[in-house]
């Protein structure tokens, strides 16, 4: 049975934990940050987690991230 490939694009935006949660970047933080005050943009600024539901279909595209 040949290897499964990780997707680029995932591996790219996605960083597992000891515990196999993953890891992500918050989103609206690009541009237009203006209108948004300093509490909200601080929040914004460090790493999240990815929900429940999500989690099953991020472990498909990068089958060797789970340990």
């Amino acid at each position: 049975m040949p290897k499964l490939k990780t997707n680029r694009a995932a591996a790219k935006r996605f960083k597992f934990t000891k515990n196999n949660k993953i890891k992500r970047k918050s989103m609206n933080t690009r541009h237009i940050l203006t209108k948004k005050g300093p509490k909200r943009r601080r929040r914004l600024r460090g790493l999240t987690l990815v929900h429940n539901s999500d989690w099953k279909s991020i472990v498909r595209l990068m089958p060797y991230g789970v340990r």
